[in-house]
């Protein structure tokens, strides 16, 4: 499948939600999927921590995108979980994305969700790993 990083650049642009916070598209080739998100206050709950529906969003985004390039990009979550590991914090949130496995009109896809530069240690290039998540994604016939 050809990968289109500039529709799945507009695709992403077209979720209102996606532009409240700021995520970008920061990796797209054929089985994966890097999303970006800037960790601003807008997007901490009271403890000062990244708000686990953020988490969510960006794991079953970043997942549906490595489906889509694979899959093609009219599809659907129809599944989702995701366990938490550690409270998220830092500058940045990175949610990487690969398919485990895909067929005609079904791909499976794992996610780690990672914070990038935490503000209490000082810099960590490498990341910290906050919570992982596996989910399901379908073919959807196009809108009419």
């Amino acid at each position: 499948m050809i990968i289109d990083f500039p529709l799945a650049e507009s695709v992403l642009a077209a979720q209102p939600y996606s532009r409240v916070i700021g995520a970008r598209l920061a990796a797209f080739e054929t089985g994966t999927a890097t999303l970006e998100i800037p960790v601003r206050d807008e997007v901490l709950q009271q403890d000062g921590f990244v708000h686990g529906g953020v988490l969510c969003y960006a794991a079953d985004n970043a997942i549906t995108f490595a489906a889509g390039s694979v899959l093609g990009p009219v599809v659907l979550t129809s599944g989702l979980s995701i366990d938490y590991l550690r409270p998220a914090r830092g500058r940045t949130l990175l949610a990487r994305a690969f398919v485990v496995h895909s067929g005609r009109r079904q791909a499976v896809c794992r996610c780690d969700v990672l914070t990038i530069g935490d503000q209490d240690t000082g810099e960590d290039a490498a990341g910290t790993l906050c919570a992982v998540a596996q989910g399901t994604v379908l073919t959807r016939q196009p809108a009419s």
